[in-house]
């Protein structure tokens, strides 16, 4: 297929090498992989594995990338594999570590591309499992723009913990309560060997789960992409059918801007709002759509939610989890019950070649404690709230469905802290009150530089007993595993002198969720006076690719997309 201009609707069964005597080279390297000539009479697929040995969602991921080159090769393709990068969150919580996991989106994308584009494929299989990996992939298949399909690495299992199921999220809270003395260390203990049983993403609809379940609803996965746990032998079967699909996708050309339009960001918004998707979705999906030549305007966030009922309480916002979800019947249930209220667009192409209306067609939901119906939900409105104010000009962002009803309106003074280590200190030294409002800056894309997740934070609140009277805000961002009110993505952010730099302790912050509000009670001329005195803070780090990173993020309300100025 030529790659000439991305949009060639020329279709043939040989790869670009395989004749031309200008080729004669390109193929005597072929020979020196071992590639046969019947082989590059084939379709070039390259599979892009993010399998590694340090990420417990990645481990795997080889088992996923054998099955779909059986299901390449056996639909007439020739399978390649090349590498992705990917980080645990977890592992890299919590120290400098996790400055480097929101980069390595941009970094997956820019190495796939210049993978994909240098060796002339002609179709690809990406193959993610967690948080970055996954956005990092979909921006990568919307620069590419050849025949593409996701399968990923599938969800872990959830935990026991004296015979409840637990998770990822119990584990971080559980560090919390340790601290205030209500779990000794042998319930530390139990929680740390029992917490994570298997391989595959973290059991809960954290970032990792949430973008994989969004990639089906994008269209650009097939039916259980999200959910079927990766212990399963039917997540290796559903490897085999995408190596296999992205063949027809090859032969009928249907490409990922073909799949990925305005429209299909629309439903993944309403389904990011039905399902109760973490806060980070809101900063991956404008970067995909982004990439997709689309403005995502999270406006239209709050117009979504506004008439989309939240479903759907996996942990950490309840205690279901995703081998629940996908005993329920997965994403396609939850988005035919959404569609009884006619809030999706069903007339999508995806890459299962049918349009959505076609694929959700009879899932009727009948685990109604798991998938609530539309005429029950946990609540009127969805999962996820963008906020603005005096505070927040540009929007920042709340897990509404994690948030306990008591706390979606707060009042409270500010204890203002200029990194995620002080904060923890001052929460595990029993510093912070009921009623306090928590303040985390210089934590964003360019104050980071990286825009750490704070779940070690947030889950001290909550472990010491505090989440139904102290809120959390911070230009950084939240881990999918966090819950409380725990506003993130505080856009101006600190670095560039957005009001959360201006704030000092004892300053009150109103917190008003239903109204999609949050202020502190200053008068426009404080806050001007306080901005003619502050001074930008020298950068915290100056060598290598974080610092070349923050020359050119943009803020979290933009979804932290790299911009050349």
């Amino acid at each position: 297929m030529s790659q000439c201009n991305n949009q060639c609707k020329d279709c043939n069964e040989k790869s670009f090498f395989c004749d031309g005597a200008d080729k004669a080279p390109q193929r005597s390297l072929f020979n020196a992989l071992g590639i046969t000539r019947e082989e590059l009479e084939r379709p070039l697929v390259g599979i892009v594995s993010s399998y590694n040995e340090i990420v417990p969602g990645h481990m795997n991921i080889d088992k996923i990338t054998e099955a779909v080159k059986i299901g390449v090769a056996m639909a007439g393709g020739t399978p390649i594999v090349f590498p992705a990068i990917a980080v645990c969150d977890g592992i890299a919580m919590g120290h400098q570590g996790m400055k480097y996991s929101l980069v390595t989106r941009d970094l997956i994308a820019d190495s796939t591309e210049c993978m994909a584009l240098a060796h002339h494929f002609d179709a690809l299989v990406m193959i993610p499992n967690c948080d970055k990996n996954v956005p990092g992939l979909l921006m990568a298949a919307a620069r590419v723009n050849v025949p593409t399909i996701f399968v990923s690495g599938g969800p872990m299992l959830a935990g026991r913990v004296q015979g409840k199921k637990t998770s990822l999220s119990s584990m971080f809270e559980a560090v919390g309560s340790h601290a205030a003395g209500s779990l000794d260390d042998d319930g530390l203990e139990e929680f740390e060997n029992k917490a994570c049983p298997t391989c595959g993403s973290c059991s809960g609809m954290y970032t990792a789960n949430s973008m994989n379940c969004l990639t089906e609803v994008l269209g650009m996965g097939l039916r259980g992409n999200g959910t079927i746990p990766a212990v399963y032998s039917e997540r290796i079967k559903l490897a085999k059918k995408a190596g296999m699909q992205v063949m027809e996708l090859y032969r009928k050309n249907i490409r990922p801007r073909d799949i990925m339009t305005e429209k299909a960001f629309r439903n993944a918004l309403t389904m990011d709002m039905a399902l109760g998707c973490s806060t980070n979705s809101m900063l991956h999906l404008p970067a995909i759509a982004h990439e997709c030549g689309i403005d995502l305007n999270l406006d239209i966030a709050n117009e979504i939610s506004s008439k989309t009922p939240n479903l759907c309480h996996l942990a950490p916002a309840g205690h279901t989890y995703m081998e629940d979800l996908n005993e329920a019947g997965g994403v396609y249930t939850v988005m035919n019950e959404i569609n009884k209220l006619g809030l999706l667009n069903t007339d999508c192409i995806t890459c299962t070649g049918k349009t959505v209306g076609e694929n959700i067609a009879g899932f009727e939901n009948t685990h109604h404690d798991i998938i609530r119906p539309v005429t029950d939900p946990y609540s009127k409105t969805g999962g996820i709230a963008v906020l603005r104010g005096n505070l927040a000009p540009d929007t920042c962002v709340v897990k509404r469905a994690a948030v306990a009803p008591e706390m979606l309106v707060h009042e409270g003074p500010a204890r203002v802290f200029d990194c995620e280590e002080d904060a923890m200190e001052a929460i595990l030294g029993g510093e912070i009150k009921s009623g306090d409002v928590v303040v985390i800056r210089y934590e964003g894309p360019k104050g980071g530089p990286g825009m750490r997740e704070m779940l070690n934070p947030t889950s001290a609140i909550m472990g010491m007993g505090l989440g139904s009277s102290v809120a959390l805000i911070t230009d950084g961002r939240f881990s999918g595993a966090t819950r409380g009110a725990s506003i993130g993505h505080v856009s101006p952010e600190a670095a560039v002198g957005g009001p959360i730099a201006l704030i000092r302790d004892g300053d009150i912050i109103k917190i008003n969720i239903p109204e999609n509000s949050i202020n502190v009670d200053l008068s426009d001329e404080e806050l001007a006076q306080r901005k003619a005195q502050w001074q930008p803070r020298q950068p915290k780090i100056t060598t290598g690719y974080l610092a070349r990173y923050a020359s050119l993020v943009t803020s979290g309300n933009r979804g932290a997309v790299l911009e050349v100025k």
